[in-house]
């Protein structure tokens, strides 16, 4: 079996509802899909979502990526060869993760499409089902509160709150929620860089009563010692996010004892090979795992939850990024019931009609 053509497309996916984090607010998401199919006629799917701030690259960047890399690379060669590929596409595509990830993704698609599995049961199948948090970006507090009921009321248990502009204004926001949202509820916070050291350990220190789950990604991702400083000065689990875009990053990370836990976004790292290489690592350090994402159409948060679902030590996923987009032409490839995400039982990511 070869590779017989190789298409793409773009998605121009406007958000229902536009959010902002420390560094950025967006209100739209573009997607290039990728499209493989055989010689017997066997087709299978990826996405990129590229971002300059994440993954180095942008939507023209991995058009011109497929145009005169990987359609050169991939025609007429064994869908089959997925780490020979991934390792000669690394050489020529050094800052283009979500690139890479659209490929991994596609490649691994086909593999379980052709074992006629649906691909967690491929990688491993650990479980069937995991809990996703699903995310308040930076808005006023009566806003926040207002969402966060909402999710509750839709059978949300887990909130991840975006901060990093104002702390004064982070504390606060994480304590009403608490109120408001009762004692089983679980809040995690992710700062997306916005703080310092001493920041970082004020707002720990200022919202213990609010019992927050995890502490996202603080500090500066090109400052290491800061986050190590903040994971050795606080009580509640420090993940990285942005500071791990490879098995280098989180190796250095891990093996200095600078975190807690580890933060995987498949388009950040590469794919499913890099993905599951830090996964090791971070099982090797005793570390839980979770599994995250961007802006992702529902075919790329279907490779994260399969992903998610075929290892032990991933005990945590934030796969939400499909919720607010519209116009995604990816439906049902998986099922969302009071906060828990089901994967298909079709064959690779879910049944595809395009």
């Amino acid at each position: 079996m070869t590779i017989k053509s190789i298409e793409y497309f773009k998605l121009n996916m406007p958000l229902a509802i536009p959010y902002t984090i420390a560094y950025e607010t967006v209100d739209h998401a573009i997607n290039i899909i990728l499209k493989l199919t055989t010689n017997t006629g066997l087709t299978s799917w990826g996405c990129a979502a590229p971002d300059i701030a994440v993954t180095g690259e942008s939507p023209e960047d991995v058009v011109d990526n497929i145009e005169k890399i990987i359609i050169p690379l991939l025609k007429g060669q064994s869908p089959f060869q997925i780490v020979k590929t991934d390792y000669l596409l690394k050489q020529q595509l050094k800052k283009s993760s979500s690139t890479l990830a659209m490929v991994d993704m596609a490649l691994h698609d086909m593999m379980a499409r052709k074992a006629e599995l649906p691909l967690y049961q491929l990688l491993g199948g650990f479980r069937h089902s995991i809990t996703t948090s699903i995310t308040i970006g930076i808005l006023p507090l009566e806003e926040t509160l207002k969402q966060a009921i909402e999710f509750k009321r839709k059978g949300f248990s887990i909130i991840k709150l975006k901060g990093g502009l104002n702390i004064s204004e982070d504390i606060e926001k994480i304590i009403k929620l608490r109120e408001t949202l009762g004692s089983d509820f679980k809040l995690r916070f992710d700062a997306n860089q916005g703080y310092t050291i001493d920041q970082s350990i004020e707002f720990i220190n200022k919202t213990k009563v609010a019992k927050i789950e995890i502490l996202e990604q603080p500090t500066d991702q090109t400052k290491d010692k800061s986050l190590g400083i903040v994971t050795n000065s606080v009580k509640i689990p420090v993940m990285a996010d942005e500071s791990i875009k490879s098995l280098l990053d989180a190796y250095h990370l891990v093996s200095n004892n600078l975190i807690d836990m580890v933060n995987i976004k498949l388009m950040k790292v590469g794919g499913i090979i890099e993905a599951q290489h830090i996964n090791s690592v971070a099982k090797a350090a005793g570390m839980e795992v979770m599994i995250g994402c961007l802006d992702e159409c529902e075919l790329g948060i279907s490779a994260g939850l399969h992903f998610a679902l075929s290892r032990p030590n991933i005990e945590y996923a934030d796969l939400d990024g499909h919720l607010d987009l519209l116009d995604d032409p990816f439906k049902d490839l998986f099922k969302l019931d009071n906060g828990v995400l089901y994967p298909s039982d079709h064959d690779g990511l879910g049944k595809i009609s395009l």
